[in-house]
């Protein structure tokens, strides 16, 4: 088996028993409050003045989740779901639509930005599922910590120190196969972790005209030293590596989805391949000073290349280069972190380079005052843009962010919040951009306006020793929220990327997990929102009042973990979504509406010694699912069922 086929198992394998170390029942759950960091100020979760949601490293390993994607989408409140190409889907949170919400969400890893200078999604496949300590989700909050983009909240993902070694492998239906390994040492001075994963899957739909089916491979390889040379300070250096190759068929019509979705359509080109590569290098320091005051800077440099292959294509190249230095003073009530954020993006296609330049500074506190704890900050971002073809062209913003926020812990299980966010993000540079459809090139047509939003939450947070709930409801008032308009003609020169002239979205959310009798654990994550349109000239009124299309007005996933034997643990998940306007409809008037997406899945896990055992079912019904960008143009996603089944060690 090809290392490549080892590591989609690491990704396959995280169907690990909720229970299977406990030694008893009092051992069997534990629902305790934790520690969030995505805010750049350590608090717990049930103290905090913002809205949060949690996964741990055991909600991971507990999931039965292919990757990252696949968990996020079965088991957060985030939506998410592909066009495709597997390794880069959409993400959507709080109403912003499947179409662009993914550039409304700031993704992190270990606090370093994967948000894109262009209309590419975060790459959330480079981040091996088993590598991950714990997925931090801030909702409608963030933006004086992270910026440019943090408009509908931040996912900082979170990585382990590893010690000792991991391995696993797992096999399944349509060619899935995968591995993976890592390994960490610790010592006095020094700490080093290396990991590698490898994956490969046949694709769910049939061969198509050219005898191409879905097939993807992808391999990546990560290695961090950290050297400890006085006490409190720790140098870092990283390397992270990562390989991908996808085919994947196009859109089909409404007629073959209903008929048989894994048939590709006989048009040309019936699939797109797409290759990726990508390196990055890391540098970090962290000194802490003393008891009250540290310092942190990380560097790193990416660079990569994008090919949608086709007859003389060529690759996109592409160079990040960002830094993040932070200040934190901790005092016996208060809390001050001051940072500066530098980040310079410069993409290359043929003779042309497009740059896109970030420079924030923040300052945010934290005060407490007895039980009640309350929060504030404000950032300021200069946002600049160039193109250079035949000609130069200029633009940039200077755009403010804020936050004021307050918690009140009216006993040590009940606490509540409330917190007013100012947030924005600045258009990506394929924005400005449009197709002439007569001689079919990319043309120049104009800079657009950066978007901004006033987002209000109020919730609370209920923690015993069998109940964890979280309750939030939200408002957001928004300006220039960034779109395409479809003029419906396809190559139309009226097609273009612009803004909605003013929106907003609302909504409740309830996260809960019951451990209803020592043996099983309920749990339910369910959202209902609601996006609309206020007003957009662009469409001469007809956009306006109507609702934002891709949004889902409810979605819940909802599960059963039950211990059948002391180490053997059946898991049971239900995700549904409710139907939606499609991605491209913003006068709801399409006869073709986005389905509503269901699926139920089923798995076992069996844990004997350093050993896991486990299976998996997903789609247990053969649902058909898919994602609607208009009338017969759909993506089938997740629409028939599929197994795999594997081992995991651990020393």
């Amino acid at each position: 088996m090809k290392l490549s086929r080892l590591a989609l198992a690491v990704a396959l394998l995280p169907v690990s028993s909720l229970y299977a170390t406990a030694d008893n029942n009092e051992d069997a759950l534990k629902l305790s409050s934790t520690v969030i960091t995505a805010n750049r100020i350590a608090q717990e979760d049930v103290r905090a003045t913002y809205a949060s949601e949690l996964h741990s490293a055991e909600d991971i390993k507990n999931s039965a989740a292919i990757n990252l994607y696949d968990y996020l989408g079965r088991f957060s409140s985030v939506n998410v779901l592909t066009s495709g190409n597997p390794y880069q889907q959409k993400l959507d949170m709080r109403g912003y639509g499947i179409g662009d919400g993914y550039q409304n969400i700031v993704v992190t890893l270990n606090g370093r930005r994967l948000n894109n200078i262009d209309m590419s999604p975060q790459l959330l496949s480079s981040i091996p599922l088993n590598s991950i300590e714990r997925i931090e989700i801030i909702k409608g909050s963030g933006s004086v910590a992270q910026g440019d983009g943090a408009m509908a909240g931040v996912i900082n993902i979170v990585t382990k120190d590893q010690k000792g070694v991991d391995f696993s492998m797992a096999a399944g239906s349509d060619g899935y196969s995968a591995a993976s390994i890592s390994a960490g040492l610790s010592e006095e001075f020094f700490a080093l972790q290396v990991l590698a994963e490898n994956s490969e899957s046949d694709g769910l739909r049939k061969k198509d005209v050219d005898g191409k089916t879905d097939e993807s491979d992808a391999n990546n390889l990560s290695a961090t030293l950290k050297v400890f040379p006085v006490d409190g300070l720790e140098l870092r250096l990283g390397k992270d590596r990562a390989r991908m190759d996808a085919h994947y068929g196009g859109w089909i019509d409404k007629k073959q989805f209903d008929k048989n979705p894994s048939k590709n359509r006989d048009l040309a080109p019936p699939h797109q391949e797409w290759e990726f590569k990508t390196d990055v290098n890391r540098l970090g320091a962290s000194y802490q000073v003393n008891e009250l005051l540290s310092f942190d800077i990380d560097h790193a440099a990416e660079k990569k290349e994008v090919e949608f292959v086709y007859p003389g294509s060529k690759p996109s190249k592409f160079d990040y280069r960002s830094t993040d230095f932070s200040g934190q003073l901790s005092l016996e009530r208060l809390t001050l972190v001051a940072g500066v954020q530098l980040f310079d993006g410069e993409r290359k296609e043929n003779n042309n380079k497009m740059h896109k330049d970030n420079k924030g500074a923040y300052l945010q506190g934290l005060y407490a005052l007895g039980d009640t704890t309350f929060s504030a900050g404000a950032r300021r971002e200069k946002v600049k843009y160039k193109y250079k073809e035949t000609t130069k062209l200029k633009d940039d913003h200077t755009l403010d962010a804020w936050d004021i926020g307050v918690n009140h812990q009216y006993s040590q299980e009940l606490s509540v919040f409330a917190n007013l966010n100012q947030g924005f993000q600045a258009p990506d540079i394929e924005r400005f951009f449009g197709f002439d459809p007569n001689d079919w090139s990319i043309v120049f047509n104009d800079f657009i306006k950066p978007a901004k939003s006033k987002t209000l939450n109020i919730g609370l947070n209920h923690v015993t020793e069998r109940n964890k709930l979280k309750v939030t409801g939200f408002y957001s008032k928004l300006k220039n929220e960034i779109y395409f308009y479809n003029t419906g003609t396809p190559f139309s020169p009226l097609n273009i990327n612009t803004n909605i002239d003013k929106s907003y979205k609302y909504g409740l959310e309830v996260q809960d997990s019951f451990q209803v009798t020592p043996e099983l654990l309920a749990r339910v994550n369910y959202a209902w929102t609601r996006a609309k349109i206020d007003k957009e000239d662009e469409g001469n009124g007809a956009y306006n009042g109507k609702k934002l299309p891709g949004v889902s007005e409810h979605s819940i996933t909802a599960g059963v973990d039950y211990r059948v034997v002391q180490d053997g643990t059946l898991t049971l998940t239900q995700n549904w979504r409710s139907r939606a306007y499609a991605q491209e409809d913003f006068a709801n008037k399409l006869k073709q509406k986005q389905k509503a997406y269901n699926t139920t899945d089923f798995g076992y896990a069996h844990k004997i010694d350093n050993f896991t055992l486990f299976a998996q079912v997903n789609n247990v019904f053969n649902r058909k699912n898919g994602l609607w960008l208009r009338e017969d143009v759909i993506y089938p996603v997740n629409f028939t069922r599929t197994w795999y089944a594997g081992i995991r060690a651990s020393f």
